[in-house]
């Protein structure tokens, strides 16, 4: 067994990669634009009320963009999106490039294919470091029982195997 013998940055995001994680899609509708970011620190927080959270850098300069609207759209990724999440992921250009989206009436939006929809509102974001805690509300849940997500593990993006 490797021992983590420092506590730099680059040793860190390795220990943090073996953890696998859901990858998320947080986006919105605004004035006719789509906006969107992926975050792969997405976790389920409370049934009652329904409340889930997810993680962001400080340094994000879409998630101030997506702080101001009133609803989000969660998009819980599927197997079939790991071109989509590196895509949402980028810095630049078109981060819906080849993506079936839907809006709702609140102008949430969300990925087509993805395993599950949850139309959410921010109820608190909480610093923590060089990234915040952002939790939110659900107000409305869709789940596509026979999409199975995506996971993020070790930087690559990778399948559940079947009947595991």
């Amino acid at each position: 067994m490797n021992t983590l013998t420092s506590l730099e940055p680059a040793a860190l995001r390795e220990a943090f990669g073996h953890v696998p994680s859901g990858v998320v899609a947080v986006c919105a509708e605004v004035n006719g634009e789509r906006i969107g970011m992926a975050a792969s620190t997405f976790v389920p927080v409370s049934l009652d009320p329904p409340l889930v959270a997810f993680c962001v850098q400080n340094t994000s300069t879409t998630w101030p963009r997506l702080a101001a609207v009133e609803h989000l759209g969660i998009s819980v990724l599927g197997e079939a999106h790991d071109v989509a999440a590196r895509t949402l992921a980028a810095r630049t250009g078109d981060r819906f490039a080849g993506l079936h989206t839907e809006t709702n009436v609140h102008g949430a939006l969300f990925i087509g294919g993805a395993t599950v929809w949850l139309d959410t509102t921010v109820t608190d974001q909480v610093p923590a470091g060089d990234h915040a805690i952002v939790v939110l509300r659900i107000t409305e849940a869709h789940v596509q029982s026979e999409v199975a997500p995506i996971v993020f593990h070790r930087s690559e993006f990778r399948r559940l195997a079947p009947g595991v």
